[in-house]
């Protein structure tokens, strides 16, 4: 059987920059499988994890090596042999301690199987170093997560509008928040259209791997049938069988969990056609309060041009108004002296 895989996990990959030591440098651009074998030959673990067909993982597990969790998600572990240090970012802390500590339990588990095996008065040692498994006490990381920050947008306080300004100040809030309310939902389905690409890049992957597992179930299907036929190995067929099946029903179960995550796929996909007809009908609406700001535009501007014929008309009443008076004025000054007069003429008679 050779090497058998413990324990699979997804999570985001990440090596020491060479140059300097101390920055860490992607070697993967999403969540790729990281799985725990273990070499019964050998009897050594390993972690390998694979970005396409490229190796982007590949540690042999020796009794020195250490997991440091260096924040609540994200945990590391440095490679003699490779010359470098890992690092493995989860999704959450919870996650990451659920993963790493089964993945110690079987590795200590198959670990003890193999000393109690090579410790027997029947064998003979085999030779080579016996590696030492995960345990639960040299894992304290997890994987890292990019946050983004919550935004929060803070409108300062206008000043009332006037009594003919307020139909045009009130569609254009509304055009704004109409606007506003477009962008956010243009981010939101930038966002989606790039989730939507990398998750039809998964299933493709992940439909590649679900036919590869289909072929290995098959294959093992048939190697358990052809063990059942060899009489003269009873022993050797019954343990054989017992792997073959335990192997299967851990394909099997791979299986389930690919299918579930398809569905959750199509499900997003759904969403994502949901809020392009939201924008859709966002967009339309926006038109239409356009076209409405256009038309209350007009209607201000048809005010503006009353009010100031309306202001001329006044300036010119005032005018002549003021020009009556002055007249009124020179007529009162001239009675009142026709008044003198005649009192004079009055007091001489």
């Amino acid at each position: 059987m050779g090497e058998q895989p413990i324990f699979s996990t997804r999570a985001h990959v990440f090596q020491i920059d060479p140059n300097t030591k101390k920055n860490w440098v992607p070697t993967s651009k999403h969540a790729v499988t990281v799985s725990y074998f273990y070499d019964s030959t050998r009897n050594v673990y390993r972690i390998i994890s694979l970005d396409g067909s490229k190796a982007i993982i590949n540690s042999t597990i020796t009794p020195n090596m250490t997991f440091t969790k260096t924040s609540q998600k994200f945990g590391q572990w440095a490679d003699s042999r490779a010359n470098t240090v890992y690092g493995l970012g989860f999704s959450s802390e919870h996650h990451l301690s659920k993963e790493f500590k089964e993945a110690a339990r079987l590795a200590k588990e198959k670990s003890q199987e193999k000393m109690e095996l090579t410790s027997t008065p029947s064998q003979e040692s085999a030779g080579g170093d016996i590696q030492s498994p995960l345990t639960p006490e040299s894992i304290n990381g997890t994987d890292d997560e990019r946050t983004m920050p919550e935004v929060t947008q803070n409108s300062e306080p206008r000043a009332e509008p006037t009594q003919n300004a307020l139909p045009f100040t009130h569609s254009s809030t509304i055009s704004k928040h109409w606007e506003a309310e477009l962008a956010t939902l243009k981010g939101n389905n930038a966002k989606l259209t790039a989730a939507l690409l990398e998750s039809t890049a998964n299933v493709k992957q992940w439909k590649q791997q679900l036919a590869a597992y289909q072929e290995e179930a098959e294959r093992l299907h048939k190697r358990v049938t052809e063990l059942e036929c060899v009489s003269s190995q009873a022993n050797a067929v019954h343990t054989h069988k017992t792997e073959l099946n335990q192997t299967i029903q851990e394909l099997e179960s791979t299986l389930k969990k690919k299918e579930e995550e398809i569905e959750g796929l199509k499900q997003e996909i759904d969403n994502a056609r949901e809020l392009q007809a939201q924008r859709d009908s966002l967009t339309q609406k926006l038109q239409e309060v356009e076209i409405r700001n256009k038309d209350l535009e007009g209607q201000l501007s048809d005010l503006e041009q009353r009010l100031e014929k309306s202001q001329n008309e006044q300036e010119a009443f005032r005018n002549n108004l003021k020009t009556l008076l002055e007249i009124l004025d020179g007529k009162i000054f001239e009675l009142t002296e026709l008044r003198d007069n005649l009192a004079k003429l009055i007091e001489c008679s």
